[in-house]
């Protein structure tokens, strides 16, 4: 495979304009709920990476302490020659000890994200640490439509979800993805990480942090908003929610109005009562045997799957059937 880094032309479904329309009819629904996606402009990831440090965000050190202990293993599951397709890429920061598992020049590595400059700067600063990997960026929303580069000859197409992000999607949302993956994966497999279900004081402290930094996360989607789109609201007006729902398994994320306002956008005004909601996330919490069951609906067989001694995070493998 050719070493470096070749840009795949970036799409514009994340553009301002989409955005504001996606925006329109967040606000124009009862409840209010917009997709997470739009966290992720250049200040929402860095904030991203500032929280997966965090004392009381332990999803990102289990994971990599799972990543670090079993690399090995997982790359053994993907075989030899491999297209590795990141989805959700971000800062590349755990896809590093996948590559440290497998030779060089065996990997075509394709980082996917909605955010830019953010892939393109990790991009850069992970050519610089692994001269001779082949590295094809595509800046996309994974969850639509989106053309990978072609597989090259004698290679598998592997997917790599981690962070648990799939926990982000609705079920519906869910399953649509994984039965997209399945798809543009068959014939190799897809290692995805879940967040499982545990006690609920740990998940509230991993979604309220201390500093501040969970909040201003999420404060910061109004942000581009302002930034972007030219919304105009009162600076204080919001403020950040989030708490586990039992009957669902999922933490909700929320902007909650401070007191009655209005958010004015494009000459349209929407009213917030005191204590109305912008519903910004969930992050749904899974069984092992439940998400299995999920990922075999949608055309994967289970496979191998690596747990950290509280049981509190898994990494899958899920074999990719081929298609007749």
């Amino acid at each position: 495979m050719k070493p470096g880094i070749e840009w795949q032309q970036p799409r514009a479904d994340a553009d301002c304009e989409q955005f504001a329309a996606d925006l329109h009819e967040a606000l124009a629904r009862a409840p209010k709920a917009i997709s997470p996606k739009y966290f992720y402009d250049e200040t929402g990831s860095r904030l991203f990476e500032q929280i997966c440090d965090l004392p009381e965000y332990y999803p990102t050190r289990t994971e990599l302490a799972l990543l670090r202990g079993h690399a090995a293993d997982m790359a053994a599951q993907m075989g030899g020659q491999v297209q590795l397709v990141e989805y959700g890429a971000g800062a590349l920061r755990k896809v590093r000890l996948l590559l440290d598992a497998i030779p060089r020049d065996s990997v075509q590595f394709v980082p996917v994200d909605i955010s830019g400059p953010h892939l393109l700067a990790a991009c850069d600063g992970l050519a610089a640490d692994y001269p001779g990997l082949a590295i094809q960026p595509l800046v996309a929303d994974f969850t639509r439509p989106h053309a990978l580069p072609p597989c090259p000859d004698g290679s598998r197409r592997v997917g790599f979800f981690p962070g648990s992000s799939i926990g982000n999607f609705t079920p519906a949302e869910a399953d649509a993805f994984l039965r997209l993956a399945a798809s543009e994966l068959q014939g190799g497999g897809l290692l995805i990480g879940i967040d499982l279900v545990k006690d609920h004081e740990v998940l509230h402290a991993a979604y309220n942090d201390a500093a501040g930094v969970t909040a201003a996360f999420n404060l910061n989607v109004l942000e581009r908003a302002r930034k972007e789109l030219g919304a105009q609201f009162p600076v204080d007006g919001f403020e950040h929610l989030a708490f586990y729902n039992p009957a669902y398994r999922r933490i909700e994320m929320h902007l909650r109005a401070r007191r009655p306002l209005e958010l004015r956008l494009g000459g349209t005004a929407y009213a917030f009562h005191e204590g109305e909601t912008l519903h910004t996330e969930h992050s749904h919490k899974y069984t092992l045997e439940g998400f299995q069951a999920l990922a075999a609906r949608a055309g994967f067989r289970p496979g191998k799957a690596w747990t950290d001694a509280n049981g509190w995070f898994a990494l899958l493998w899920l074999e990719a059937l081929q298609r007749g």
